[in-house]
């Protein structure tokens, strides 16, 4: 089973790139962020003329996360986190899907730090890591895919000096990270490809993609049964490089279920 994390950065704007990229890679789960559309703006008839079933949570303009599945329709449980501090913005969605709970992200960024929003992604991610740890008690396979935005080591990062000082990059967030993992979840890309630097964003901005002055902002947490059945992870890079891309390229992992 393939499973896939991607913010689209706008999924209207970039549905070509999405729906070229669900041919070419054929994943039977994604999860996808800043969806920049709202509820009935999604392109649900797109989606399934591609072979995908899929539920969102919609926002116009901002935000946004969506569940697709190859071949079956995902199974709604939650839409929006518990306890939230804004419900308003639309950054997590949860469905089962052929026989996961899995939950799609979008982190508040944070910035500028410090301020109101650097305090909303404390206050959701404290959240965030309740809700996990409930759904670990559930005793079922869980995934938590997304985008983060929390880069969790220095080694995550194309140049830390640069970063001390971004809500992406602050102690805070990096704590609030690896508290996640002392639960028991497993980072696939980093059990694949321990100590390795693997970015999934390059900025729009001084040549990022060019220069390769990446992030690791994207990432897949699996439970501890399901980190078992890890069998690859991985980042399709050359969707960044290709026209009208987004600025994050498609995170993914391989789990044996058999």
């Amino acid at each position: 089973m393939r499973i896939a994390t991607y913010n689209i950065n706008g999924i209207n704007g970039r549905l070509e790139t999405l729906l070229s990229w669900l041919a070419e890679t054929q994943p039977d789960i994604v999860c996808l962020q800043e969806l920049k559309a709202p509820q009935a703006k999604f392109p649900e008839r797109q989606l399934a003329d591609a072979g995908y079933g899929s539920v969102w949570h919609g926002q116009s303009r901002w935000n946004g996360v969506a569940i697709l599945s190859r071949g079956s329709e995902p199974v709604l449980t939650r839409r929006g986190l518990p306890r939230d501090p804004d419900p308003s913005q639309s950054r997590y969605i949860e469905a089962a899907v052929n026989g996961l709970l899995v939950g799609c992200l979008y982190s508040p960024n944070g910035n500028p730090a410090p301020g109101p929003k650097w305090d909303y992604k404390l206050g959701w991610l404290k959240q965030l890591t309740a809700h996990a740890k409930q759904l670990l008690a559930l005793n079922v396979p869980v995934i938590l895919a997304g985008d983060y935005n929390i880069t969790p080591t220095e080694r995550d990062v194309y140049n830390p000096d640069r970063w001390r000082d971004d809500a992406l990059f602050l102690p805070d967030v990096r704590k609030a990270y690896a508290s996640l993992l002392k639960q028991g979840w497993c980072d696939a890309i980093a059990e694949i490809h321990p100590g390795m630097p693997v970015y999934t964003f390059w900025d729009y901005l001084r040549q990022a993609w060019e220069r390769n002055a990446g992030l690791r902002l994207d990432h897949l947490l699996l439970s501890p049964g399901l980190a078992a059945r890890l069998k690859d992870a991985g980042v399709d890079q050359v969707m960044r490089g290709r026209p009208k891309a987004s600025d994050h390229a498609p995170v993914w992992i391989v789990l044996d279920m058999k």
